[in-house]
């Protein structure tokens, strides 16, 4: 009998080093079996130990199973992680006589999830082995259709018989001094004697060159001093003779404060923009980043990226659903079909995002289950959306009033006004059948009862509309027409304001907001303003500028800012903004009237963003920043930021919290030193205190969970450079904690300033500049 084919998981991973793809929780017990000499649930053979292999070759990781008869479909294998092309080979001109250059370093480099075995029960994977010298662990997991299962793990060494080895820090910051030391190892059985050279560029100064010399068996390390005065990258390049060659970069933060300005808006014609340098900035960590993003299709093809990693909030819920379900549609608009990969897709952020809108769905008030409602329409041939759609538009329906408003007791006349809008528009929804459609008849009947009704308390109520936000809501509804609808029109189309680069947004009046009682930002107005004027014949002119803002508005990473706002803005850019750019379009920044960068798109590039970026040195003081485009094009948006670092204020007082650190006069490499957190809060108040951590300098866990234990913290994040910890409310004004650093390099070193916010109150930020941490040998 022949063994079947099978699917196998296989990691590659440094040992004793956290990886940067871990195994699953059932990957990590078949480990603690393994290692403990057992065989894993199935009892499987035992794979081959891949051979010892030096540093950059190619080899082969091999695993077997045995395991009862099964027929596995082949499955596609994940590639290895691609070493760098000039990673290996290098080390100067004379081949023979240099040593190649290791600069390939990660921690985990192989993760095949699916990885299928021949009928002999083995499968060969080539791998590049990568310039981290250290003990490899190769984890196989294999399993077959009647769920048997088998694993093993093995190891292997990467090394060299003599090596240098440079322990570099995961940054440092501008303004640093340190000792760097580097250990020169010799694994052979006699002793070492050669030249050392150690070359440091970029942005930091440093140098040594010499002879060192090694014992048998044994290692010496040596220090470098290293000086970092500017923010960028410095690049360390190290040479042992001809044993060993090594490239590490590190990179070196700004000290200081960001400061950031952006503008943005589309480049109908030439925008020209005023930016302001701080007088304190530091010019070499100066930044001028110009991001283009052409058009509705290219924002589209974004934003179904960023819905995949929702912040888990209801508005994101809703709109990740809500986007899967109008994508196709909308690419169609905007002359993109999407192909099978893409629909399987759609499909998966379907899946995910119903799942988390069925948890919000629960028990929804008036307010979401009018933003979840839309959402769950938009797939009507999923049972389940559809049966949640039915049931969110009767409880919308069951909750409207007998004089058809909607809203809770107590709520101002605005908010009730918006919500009957939020409310007429949702349930309206369910009504629009996909492809253009009919509708079940009692989807239809319900949205005509629940629109005239919302619509005679607009007729009865109009006195109560004061300013534009709920003038548009009400119109985007649908249930006003006439003469109302005129007035309404005319409301909005007064209240929008031109901004100094030509485009236009609707303001939002203080106090004003939307049927969950919050406040709406400039651009859901904005884009609630386009919505309501479409078939407008007067506002025809202002439809472009208000696209313009929403897309000057867009940011690639975070959209319009939240969720209600991405579902309103991105729906408004599509229907405003669907004309084809031209075959090829140019882009110039200039600064004062002098070209500083440019670029183009074009091709099949041409929906793709594009990023021109400079150096920022010039930028202190008063200076005119112009985009433009060749030719202009109003469905092109632009976002132009200034990025800055100055120096940490100080606090003022009377801000109502006040932080402090106590630092030892020194510090010790590898020695626990105290250090003290003060503050000054309102009593029974939660804070977060974030407290920066300079290169090399660990907390001690130990210290961080007694503090857990006696109630001082409820918990505590560790990561490089940053340490959080967060403070459960106490009954007195002040609260103190002590906990244990150790340095790992000697040298003066900076940190950020501690930053303290309050979990009620996340817009307030109170800060503390830290002093220089002196940490000696």
């Amino acid at each position: 009998m022949t063994r079947p084919s099978l699917p196998v998981t296989l990691l590659l991973a440094a040992c004793g080093r956290s990886a940067d793809m871990a195994p699953s929780a059932q990957a990590e017990r078949y480990v603690e079996e393994l290692e403990q000499g057992g065989e894993g649930a199935a009892g499987g053979a035992p794979a081959p130990a891949a051979p010892p292999a030096p540093p950059g070759a190619r080899g082969q990781a091999k695993a077997a199973t045995d395991a009862a008869p099964a027929a596995a479909e082949p499955m596609p294998m994940e590639k290895e992680e691609e070493a760098p092309a000039d990673g290996k080979d290098k080390g100067g001109d004379d081949e023979a006589a240099a040593p190649a250059t290791r600069s390939w370093f990660p921690e985990t480099f192989l993760f095949t999830p699916a990885l299928v075995t021949d009928a002999q029960g083995l499968a060969s994977v080539p791998v590049r082995v990568p310039d981290r010298l250290t003990t490899w662990r190769v984890l196989a997991l294999a399993h077959d259709r009647q769920g048997h299962q088998a694993g093993d793990v093995h190891s292997f060494l990467g090394t060299l018989p003599v090596y240098v080895e440079p322990v570099v820090p995961a940054f440092l910051v501008s303004g640093d001094r340190i000792t760097l030391p580097v250990q020169v190892v010799n694994t052979t059985d006699g002793d070492w004697s050669g030249p050392l050279s150690v070359d440091v560029s970029g942005a930091a100064t440093a140098g040594f060159s010499g002879t060192v010399s090694v014992p048998a068996g044994a290692s010496r390390v040596y220090p470098v001093p290293l000086s970092a005065p500017r923010a960028g990258e410095l690049s360390l390049s190290l040479r042992l003779g001809q044993a060993d060659a090594v490239v590490r970069t590190v990179p070196v933060k700004p000290a200081g404060m960001l400061v950031e300005q952006s503008r943005g808006g589309t480049l109908a014609s030439p925008r020209s923009v005023e930016l302001v340098g701080p007088a304190d900035m530091d010019p070499d960590s100066a930044r001028v980043r110009l991001v283009v993003h052409p058009g509705a299709l290219s924002v589209l093809r974004r934003e179904l990226v960023r819905a995949e990693a929702g912040d888990g909030s209801v508005s994101a819920d809703a709109y990740a659903l809500l986007l899967a379900g109008q994508a196709p549609a909308l690419l169609e608009s905007l002359g993109e079909a999407v192909d099978p990969d893409g629909q399987e897709a759609l499909r998966d952020l379907g899946l995910r995002a119903g799942q988390r809108v069925m948890r919000h769905a629960l028990a929804p008030d008036t307010a979401t289950a009018a933003l979840l409602l839309p959402a769950a329409a938009a797939h009507p041939g999923n049972p389940v959306m559809a049966r949640l759609a039915t049931r969110l538009a009767d409880q919308l329906a069951l909750a409207q009033r007998p004089d058809g408003t909607y809203g809770e007791g107590g709520t101002t006349a605005q908010r009730m006004l918006v919500s009957t809008a939020e409310a007429a528009a949702a349930v309206a929804s369910l009504a629009q059948a996909p492809g253009g459609g009919e509708a079940a008849p009692a989807d239809q009947q319900r949205a005509a009862r629940v629109r005239l009704s919302a619509s005679s308390a607009f007729e009865r109520h109009q006195g109560l509309v004061k300013d534009p936000y709920t003038a548009a809501a009400i119109l985007a509804s649908g249930a006003v027409q006439g003469e109302l609808q005129g007035r309404l029109r005319a409301m909005v189309r007064d209240a929008i304001v031109q901004q100094p680069d030509g485009s236009r947004v609707l303001p939002v009046p203080e106090g004003v907001v939307r049927g969950d009682g919050q406040a709406p930002s400039v651009s859901e107005a904005t884009a609630l303003a386009a919505l309501a004027l479409q078939g407008d014949p007067e506002a025809a002119a202002l439809l472009p500028d208000l696209g313009g803002a929403l897309l000057g508005a867009w940011r690639p990473a975070g959209g319009w800012g939240e969720g209600r706002a991405d579902l309103l803005c991105t729906r408004a850019v599509a229907t405003l903004l669907k004309d084809p750019l031209p075959a090829q379009v140019t882009v110039v920044l200039e600064r004062d009237g002098v070209e500083v960068r440019r670029g183009s798109l074009s091709g099949e590039r041409r929906t793709e963003l594009l990023v021109l970026e400079a150096p920022g040195d010039q930028a202190r003081g008063l200076h005119t920043w112009t985009v433009r485009a060749e030719p202009a094009v109003a469905g092109l948006g632009f976002s132009l930021s200034l990025q800055t670092w100055v120096p940490w204020p100080t606090p003022p007082a009377g801000l109502g919290v006040e932080v402090a650190l106590d630092l030892p006069e020194r510090l010790s490499v590898g020695r626990r030193s105290a250090l003290t957190l003060a503050t000054a809060a309102p009593a029974r108040t939660a804070l977060s205190i974030a407290q920066p951590l300079p290169a090399g300098v660990q907390p001690d866990p130990t210290r961080l969970s007694e503090l857990v234990v006696e109630g001082r913290i409820s918990s505590w994040e560790a990561e490089d450079g940053l340490l959080t910890l967060e403070v459960p409310p106490q009954e007195a004004t002040t609260w103190t904690a002590s906990f244990d650093v150790v340095p790992t390099l000697a040298g003066t070193l900076h940190a950020d300033a501690t930053q303290v916010r309050l979990p009620a109150r996340p817009d307030l930020v109170f800060t503390a500049p830290s002093g220089a941490w002196v940490v000696g040998q």
